[in-house]
């Protein structure tokens, strides 16, 4: 391995931020294979799936303005050691509930709300403090192994968790597991030390400020068509919620085997973003873009179809492949082109997108299966993933044109003042 591939990983703050990240990324992923295991298993309906998904992103959405502004006036590190107590509470939670085995899901929905809580200030505090561990010239090499350590995490968890499961037969087992991870991460996170980071003026107050993050992405036409191409895409052709059902129903793999469904599109994840690690994207990052979210799309009609478990296999982690093409890209664009005042309102929008195209995703996915079946329901959703992505190349010429992901090219620019959006003052 290169230097210069691994060049991030020279700077302390930066190595124990992503261990931490690691740890909470298998500890989450853990919580979703027992949810979902869980809930279906209570109910046996499709619709309760879809559920999980609106109920944790719900909290993303009305927070927002609030979470996005709390991010760039609050201390990163601080608002990342509350999220991770956060965590381990409401998963301890729902380790109790398992426990006492509820007769109905709405008790596991209600923690659900105090979990997703969490979430929504963790996610953009983990985007907003990454320049913060690093010099800005190594900035675009912590951004693609930041993505690539997210997929391993996310490839531990839902194998781990599934596992567990297995072993003990209870979901309880699994959230008390989850539960420890995060108060490894905690216990790491207060070991991280980074550079003071440029604040939000004081003054910043009132409506247009907490919706600048919104504004700003508005005002940016290749930003803004690359994450809803994400959005319109992933809501689509996302058939993580449906898992649960392929794996009782269709493939008969029992939890474990959900396990490796939910862990497939990461492993292909990982796979892409280590070879960009070594292998950047280079120029047509516009075009790859495209290309990606098709295959993304094409892969997942594959899936819909599949009765064989390897087949399954591979074409879910050919979706996390494609997919983390669409992230490295979109998370470069929008880390590169924000000023760092802004990073928490930017990463706060950004995450509602992408919150609709996962967590709304999958209740579309429920509702869709509750009236074409799962099989029909995960089909759909690919044939129309790839009718987003034509769209877009017609609709979007300026995101076609774009061509190398470089802090030159795609850097803050100065422009007029606008409220809620004014560099805090020197």
């Amino acid at each position: 391995m290169s230097a210069d591939a691994r060049v991030a990983f020279t700077h302390a703050p930066f190595r124990r931020f992503q261990l931490a990240k690691v740890v909470g990324v298998v500890a989450v992923q853990m919580v979703s294979v027992a949810v979902g295991w869980q809930v279906y298993s209570l109910t046996g309906r499709a619709i309760d799936l879809g559920l999980v998904g609106l109920v944790q992103f719900l909290p993303q959405l009305l927070l927002f303005p609030v979470t996005g502004l709390v991010v760039d006036r609050f201390e990163h590190r601080r608002i990342l050691l509350g999220c991770y107590t956060l965590y381990a509470i409401a998963t301890s939670l729902l380790a109790w509930l398992a426990w006492h085995a509820p007769a109905s899901p709405w008790p596991i929905y209600g923690v659900l709300l105090l979990f997703a809580t969490a979430r929504a200030f963790g996610s953009p505090a983990h985007s907003a403090i990454l320049p913060q561990l690093v010099p800005i010239e190594h900035f675009g090499n912590a951004v693609t192994w930041s993505s690539s350590l997210w997929s391993l995490g996310a490839i531990a968890g839902p194998a781990v968790g599934g596992a567990v499961y297995a072993w003990f037969g209870t979901a309880w087992s699994v959230y008390l597991g989850a539960a420890g991870g995060f108060l490894v991460s905690l216990a790491i996170m207060l070991g991280v030390r980074s550079r003071p980071a440029l604040r939000a003026p004081a003054s910043v107050r009132g409506w247009d400020h907490f919706f600048a993050g919104l504004g700003f992405i508005w005002r940016r036409p290749v930003l803004f068509s690359a994450i809803t191409l994400d959005l319109f895409a992933v809501l689509f052709g996302g058939a993580v919620a449906l898992l649960p059902i392929y794996a009782k129903d269709i493939l008969h793999v029992g939890p474990e085997g959900l396990g490796l469904l939910r862990a497939a599109p990461s492993i292909g994840a990982a796979a892409m973003a280590v070879f960009l690690s070594f292998r950047p994207l280079g120029g047509r990052a516009g075009i790859k873009l495209l290309v990606a979210v098709f295959v993304f799309g094409a892969a997942t009609c594959v899936f819909a179809l599949s009765t064989h478990f390897w087949l399954s296999l591979v074409a879910l982690a050919v979706t996390g492949l494609a997919d983390e093409v669409s992230v490295v890209i979109r998370s470069n664009l929008t880390q590169l082109s924000t000023p760092e005042h802004m990073r928490g309102r930017v990463s706060a929008a950004e995450f509602v997108f992408i919150g609709v195209s996962n967590e709304i995703g999958e209740l579309e996915s429920g509702l869709a299966a509750a009236w074409l079946g799962a099989v029909g329901a995960a089909l759909t959703g690919g044939i129309g993933s790839i009718v987003v992505v034509l769209v877009a190349a017609v609709a979007a010429p300026a995101l076609r044109k774009v061509d190398r992901l470089t802090l030159e090219e795609l850097g803050p620019r100065e422009e007029p003042d606008r409220r809620g959006t004014d560099p805090p003052p020197a």
